[in-house]
């Protein structure tokens, strides 16, 4: 099962935010957390973000938590979340299913 978040920052907040997201990817790239796969997304509109998390591990990285430290200063409006089920997936020439 994974998870889906989205939320809108404020606007003068966008550009933080995705520092701090940067910054959980370098953190992911020295860690390498087994069994994690996550994504982030910043849309077009320059202050929606969405990500993607399927599996444990992220909560425990240090650059995790300080993005979460004042998450709700930098939010215009509540997040949601939702969790979804994986139909397929495409990266390249590798095509999986799940189900």
């Amino acid at each position: 099962m994974s998870t889906v978040i989205r939320y809108r920052t404020k606007p003068e907040s966008a550009d933080e935010n995705q520092r701090l997201i940067e910054n959980v990817f370098a953190d992911l790239a020295t860690e390498t957390p087994a069994g994690l796969r996550y994504s982030s997304f910043r849309l077009a509109d320059g202050v929606t973000f969405v990500h993607v998390v399927d599996g444990e591990g992220l909560p425990k990285l240090a650059a995790f938590q300080e993005f979460q430290r004042e998450l709700g200063i930098r939010l215009a409006d509540d997040l949601t979340r939702e969790e979804v089920t994986l139909i397929g997936s495409y990266a390249g020439t590798t095509v999986t299913t799940h189900g």
